[in-house]
């Protein structure tokens, strides 16, 4: 082999080398990852985030996507001639509106990112949160100035049946869920926020990791003030910065306490934006975005290495 060629190559052998740790780490561990956002509109990104996933699957690890779909779900509601109101940060959702929700979620979303990872092989699967009792919920009324409001067909999750996904997982495939439920009081079928649900099933599944991509770097320490990205915070940390975030980050960090309070490992939110942000998360001393980690969690060796 010449001396050039070497050079090009000894960089990938030190990339796969540095993977190694994290390799072992999370070898046959549950990972659910949030997917939504910008990564959920551009091609390039789509792509990647396919290719990302079934990285991780042939690592050995399993993951479960969850995912929503509101952009998609807007653009159809405004071909149809339905408005898109919002109360308290949620959607209003009427009957009409739940059937445009239903069809672009189960219909277009997770087909199409069925597809993304079935061209690597015969892996995923869609479900959605109705299948097999995977997800049950009950109205949600908001409380907006001390009153409870209605609006409509939006779900509050009221239990979680793993049965279904954790078969997938056994067998080797890829579970891609819709964020949509059925109730078990009225049998109506509930439109339920995407980054609560995924961290309710990395709970349910005894996840190690709950992964969830933004539009942004991660959770900023003074944000209009300072762009400056905190990489790692407690369950209490994040408890208290909670009253002081943006309406859209709320469900997601949200989302991140549930999981580590009721037995999920870490929970990260990392920016979508970024081609191959979960590899990099993952499996890189460096890592990107922010980590929140349980109270009693000690510092791990990747957090050492300055780890997000």
């Amino acid at each position: 082999m010449s001396a050039a060629r070497k050079h090009t190559a000894l960089p990938k052998a030190q990339i796969l080398i540095e993977a190694l740790p994290w390799l072992t780490r999370h070898n046959g561990k549950t990972v659910v990852i949030k997917f939504g956002g910008n990564a959920m509109i551009d091609e390039e990104l789509k792509a990647a985030f396919a290719q990302d996933v079934v990285f991780l699957r042939h690592a050995g690890l399993k993951p479960v996507v969850v995912h929503g779909g509101g952009p998609q779900i807007s653009a159809q509601l405004d071909k149809q001639g339905l408005v898109s109101e919002f109360k308290a940060g949620l959607r209003v959702t009427t009957p009409e509106a739940m059937d445009v929700v239903r069809m672009v979620l189960a219909g277009q979303v997770q087909r199409e990112l069925v597809g993304l990872l079935n061209q690597h092989g015969p892996l995923a699967v869609g479900m959605t949160g109705e299948d097999a009792h995977t997800i049950t919920a009950t109205q949600h009324r908001p409380m907006i100035d001390g009153t409870a409001v209605d609006i409509g067909r939006v779900g509050e999750i009221t239990a979680i049946d793993t049965g279904a996904i954790q078969a997938l997982l056994d067998d080797g495939r890829i579970p891609v869920i819709s964020s949509i439920a059925r109730s078990a009081e009225d049998n109506h079928v509930y439109n339920v926020n995407a980054d609560t649900a995924a961290a309710a099933l990395a709970a349910a599944l005894n996840a190690e990791t709950l992964m969830v991509l933004t539009d942004v770097e991660g959770l900023y320490e003074d944000w209009p003030n300072s762009d400056d990205v905190i990489s790692r915070l407690t369950a209490t940390e994040l408890e208290k910065l909670l009253p002081d975030l943006s309406s859209g980050m709320v469900p997601k960090m949200q989302g991140c306490l549930h999981a580590v309070r009721n037995g999920v490992e870490t929970a990260r939110v990392i920016d979508g934006r970024v081609q191959h942000s979960i590899l990099l998360e993952i499996f890189t001393d460096e890592g990107i975005g922010t980590m929140v980690v349980p109270d009693a969690a000690p510092a791990a060796p990747h957090d050492a290495e300055g780890e997000s």
